[in-house]
């Protein structure tokens, strides 16, 4: 394997990119043997036999479930302080349609989202920081089990995360496709959305389809509802704040029966939001008006309203400060410091909840690159010692040994 092409700043970048084929060979293993939340048993086993190869002072397995941390002690620990650095391992249940070496060897499973990657970051960085140790306090390294929807960082909150292992902040990175490579994006606030899960439960009155008087259709009252919801945000949400709401999936009688109208018709969607405001307020519409129109209709509607991921914010000082050690390594103009939020979602706002710390996108797009959740996805591997050197700098910067 050559070295990175991507070339950046600093000690940590030259001393990184030295073990660069390693960590990709470290990456496209776990691309090659995915697993999904809470099931991450070889991809946890393969973490801590690198951070035993790299020497980090401490290894804690089995925190939510199939979680890792790894502690690094500096040269000195007088300032007593501790700063952690995140990253998720989990994988996809989708089909890979790539061909090459180290394609998934799991029909139906794949790492679509780059985890792998966020995993042989945080590894790159680890045996950096326990080789070096050029910071004052003590590094914690947390490869989190379960993001793609199962909350994994609530699961190790809960599991006493931070009662073990106090922190002051924390850090983490995504990859993302649409920005190229070397480039590294921020914003002091909101980075990615509230994820919310919506099911809405119709009751009508089976009957035949020849005779549709005698029945109350609940896939006419669907039909009314998905139209009617798309009002909440255009008439509800003021333009100057941001919400999506999205009707993704219906199910009401059977194909194969043309002529029967259905009792019961089910949509499924979800609804993204930054503003807890805003949230509450599209939760409380939803209820209305499902209800009424199906109430105007004959029908009777529910909604179950699941808040299942919190808006990821960013701490403002945390978010600088990642900023600036961002420029130390690719320089000003390759950091975007008022990076435009998603309205995807991410389980580390659990964590930006209960500690200070911002949440970074590391660029790795280029031409023809895919985007995440892609079958033909694949990690940029020229990335991996550039986000190895930005974990490092965030420890050796946030804790510097005293001149």
């Amino acid at each position: 394997m050559l070295a990175p092409r991507l070339k950046a700043g600093g000690r940590a970048f030259a001393h990184i990119a030295r073990f660069h084929p390693e960590l990709t060979a470290l990456r496209r293993d776990l691309h090659a043997h995915p697993e999904l939340g809470f099931e991450e048993l070889y991809t946890s086993g393969r973490v801590k036999e690198a951070l035993k190869l790299c020497k980090v002072d401490e290894i804690h397995t089995g925190i939510g479930k199939t979680g890792v941390v790894a502690l690094i002690k500096g040269q000195r620990a007088s300032s007593g302080r501790m700063v952690g650095l995140r990253a998720d391992m989990d994988a996809l249940t989708m089909v890979e349609q790539n061909d090459f070496a180290w394609k998934s060897s799991k029909h139906g499973m794949m790492h679509g989202c780059g985890h792998d990657g966020h995993t042989a970051m945080l590894v790159g960085a680890a045996r950096y920081l326990a080789e070096t140790r050029d910071f004052d306090g003590t590094a914690v390294l947390v490869f989190q089990p379960g993001e793609e929807g199962f909350a994994g960082a609530k699961q190790m909150i809960e599991d006493g995360l931070f009662q073990r292992f106090p922190v002051e902040s924390i850090y983490a990175m995504h990859n993302w496709p649409a920005m190229k490579p070397g480039t590294i994006g921020i914003n002091p606030g909101a980075m990615m959305a509230a994820a919310d899960r919506i099911t809405i439960e119709i009751t009508g009155r089976g009957g035949h389809g020849a005779h549709a008087y005698l029945a109350i259709d609940p896939v006419l009252v669907a039909a009314h509802i998905i139209t009617a919801v798309q009002s909440i945000v255009s008439r509800n949400v003021r333009p100057i704040d941001s919400a999506v709401i999205s009707l993704c999936a219906v199910q009401a009688g059977d194909m194969g029966a043309m002529s029967v109208i259905p009792g019961k018709a089910t949509i499924v969607g979800t609804v993204r939001t930054f503003d807890p405001d805003v949230q509450s307020m599209i939760e409380r519409r939803l209820a209305e008006l499902c209800s009424a129109v199906a109430l105007g209709l004959g029908a009777t509607a529910t909604v179950h309203y699941e808040r299942v991921y919190p808006a990821t914010i960013n701490s403002q000082a945390e978010a600088n400060f990642a900023a600036d050690v961002a420029e130390s390594l690719v320089g000003p103009e390759h950091v975007v410091r008022d990076m435009e939020p998603s309205m995807g979602a991410e389980d580390f706002s659990f964590m930006l909840q209960t500690r200070p710390g911002a949440y970074m996108r590391i660029g790795q797009g280029g031409e023809g690159s895919c985007f995440l959740h892609n079958g033909r996805y694949d990690f940029n591997d020229d990335i991996l010692s550039l986000g190895s050197a930005l974990h490092a700098g965030i420890i050796e910067q946030s804790m510097p040994l005293s001149t």
